[in-house]
């Protein structure tokens, strides 16, 4: 047997926990924990100090003047029938405009209900976010709402990865990170202290929630008792439900005064800038002709083709309408007038700044180097804190205290402009923003097959994504979305984006997988809702075979065990360990920090 394998293995707790990892199966060890592990169990005395504390609560004025604000939240008026369906449904799966109140109310909902039910001592929540700073102003958002501190025993908590503050064990809600939510599985596979569990933007699409979606269909039969509850934004959500045997929907409509939507077309003629164009074949104005297009590579020959077959129409319609001027036409007719110019967009947040009233400017661009050059130029515009402008960069590679400083209304008078990947799309809400540029980039890795290689690059946006950047607007009065592409490129944008797990490497996925006992790849990730190319599969089974993590037979090695252990790609992983077996562990830690983690030379700016 695979046991006997590594019977020669000194005896220590890390051979117990290997051999356990390797001889055993998620189901089994899911019946295992379900039979050694005490599941919540209903402690009448705690159940009156958790009604007594909420009663108290509720009769404070700071509570009671949050209450008056959550009561005018769409999620408020779906209270009851939420509740009703949790507690009659196993699985529900719960769509929501933008600012509806769903991330913030509905825990609170399912909690406050099983206090005032006498069930408090039997009630723990998980609620999982996508990213680390959703997380933590989540939680401090509902901290907020019931007048109380996160963590410090109190009712509501998160856990990050190496930053916690946990609530009480029972009567709470724990926000957390969906790779946490993993590491719980690891040690608890039957999540028996858990009652409620939340997976929160699951609409993302990102590897580590469809993996846990996948995982979950597995556990939940064996846990009649524990409800799950799954909260996407608007899109597709059916596509869930169906993933789940048709399990029921609920839809809480949005909260949001109308926007007013503008296109790159709109944007040249209110400001009256043309960005100037470079000199070369690609800005020549091709008006029918195909001149020099033969001699262009297939993908630039195919992109330059469909362009000149969206545009063309388009543009005619333009110049009939004789509402847009000569110059933004004959702009409109290259192609370079649809790479993205930093120049324009400085010149229509001056132009906001100048004709509309106060409100925060919330800009999307696809990655640092962007935000970064664009905040250059804003300063060099005048556009800075001493003129009365607050310009807040937002990207994962800046520590969680800057990225938070977003959430801060400025002082009266001055302008508050955030500057933002995807990241403010939908995990986040800033809720004084009133006007969006949305830039219609966004920065996707993709795994190549045929080349084996990974890729970051600008790709346009989906209509999902542009969907949402235009939901940001609106949440304080009417709003305004400038999008900095063309009507005629709205209509070619996909629906949807790309799920993560198609157009990445599957390694650390895969060692997952095999951490948490879910026998063979290619059958497992078959379950996926969608699942990813054989072949991506293969490659990736083939590299940890290289790397000595998984055997011939594709079972975790020792190496392996430990590469799964670390947050971070195997190849890293490997180097790390075999740093500190040849004791150059510091040299090697730098080089491993440099490569997988924020750049060292990046600061709030």
């Amino acid at each position: 047997t695979i046991g006997d394998k590594y019977k020669h293995l000194e005896e220590s707790a890390f051979k117990r926990l290997f051999l356990r990892s390797i001889t055993g199966s998620m189901s089994n060890n899911v019946d295992n924990a379900l039979q050694m592990k005490s599941k919540l169990s209903r402690e009448p005395e705690l159940d009156g100090e958790l009604l007594e504390d909420l009663r108290e609560k509720q009769s404070s004025e700071q509570y009671l003047e949050m209450q008056e604000f959550r009561k005018k939240l769409p999620a408020w008026d779906k209270r009851e029938e939420l509740l009703h369906m949790i507690e009659n449904n196993q699985i529900i799966v719960i769509s929501g405009e933008t600012g509806c109140g769903k991330t913030t109310q509905v825990a609170q909902f399912i909690l406050d209900n099983e206090i005032e039910r006498g069930r408090g001592s039997m009630c723990h929540v998980i609620c999982t976010q996508p990213r680390r700073i959703s997380a933590i102003s989540v939680a401090e958002r509902v901290a907020d709402e019931r007048n109380e501190t996160v963590g410090d025993g109190g009712a509501v908590g998160y856990t990050i990865r190496l930053e916690t503050h946990p609530p009480r064990k029972r009567g709470s809600i724990l926000y957390c990170t969906t790779g946490v939510l993993l590491r719980m599985l690891e040690e608890d596979p039957a999540l028996t202290a858990v009652s409620h569990l939340i997976l929160d933007e699951i609409h993302e699409r990102d590897t580590i929630s469809d993996f846990a979606i996948t995982i979950l269909k597995d556990i939940i039969p064996k846990r009649p008792d524990l409800r799950l509850i799954l909260m996407s934004a608007t899109l597709n959500a059916d596509h869930f439900s169906r993933y789940y045997n048709n399990c029921p929907t609920v839809n809480i409509p949005g909260f949001t005064f109308p926007v007013k939507e503008f296109y790159l077309e709109d944007v040249l003629q209110m400001t009256r800038y043309i960005p100037k164009l470079r000199n070369n074949g690609k800005n020549q104005k091709f008006r029918g002709q195909s001149r020099k297009i033969w001699r262009m590579k297939t993908k630039e020959k195919e992109e330059m083709l469909q362009f000149r077959g969206m545009v063309h129409p388009y543009l005619r319609e333009l110049t009939a309408s004789k509402n847009y001027s000569t110059e933004v036409i004959d702009f409109l007719y290259n192609q370079e007038s649809e790479e993205l110019s930093l120049e324009l967009v400085t010149e229509l947040i001056k132009y906001i700044d100048r004709t509309q009233k106060e409100g925060a400017i919330l800009v999307f661009l696809p990655g640092w180097d962007k935000i970064s050059n664009l905040n250059r130029m804003l300063t060099q515009e005048g556009l800075s804190e001493r003129a009365g402008y607050l310009v807040i960069p937002l990207h994962s590679m800046l520590s969680t205290v800057s990225q938070k400083s977003v959430f801060n209304r400025p002082p009266r008078g001055v302008r508050k402009i955030v500057i933002a990947t995807n990241i403010a799309e939908t995990s986040i809400t800033i809720d004084d923003v009133v006007y969006v540029v949305d830039c219609g980039r966004i920065k996707m890795k993709n795994f190549d097959l045929n080349f084996n290689v990974t890729t970051l690059k600008e790709e346009w946006v989906s209509l999902a994504n542009a969907r949402q950047r235009r939901g940001r607007a609106g949440r304080v009065r009417e709003g305004v979305c400038y999008h900095l592409f063309t009507r005629a490129r709205e209509q070619m944008l996909e629906s949807y984006p790309v799920p993560e797990m198609l157009r990445t490497r599957l390694e650390e996925v895969i060692l997952q997988a095999k951490m948490l006992q879910l026998g063979s790849i290619k059958p497992f990730l078959s379950k996926v809702m969608n699942p990813p190319e054989p072949k991506a599969i293969d490659l990736s089974l083939k590299l940890l075979n290289d790397l000595n993590a998984l055997d011939n037979d594709e079972h975790l090695t020792p190496l392996g065990y430990h590469l799964a252990k670390l947050p971070m790609d195997p190849q890293t992983g490997k180097m790390i360990l075999m740093g500190a077996l040849f004791a150059v562990i510091d040299p090697v830690f730098s080089v491993a920090a440099s490569l997988s983690f924020k750049d060292a030379f990046v600061v709030p700016i």
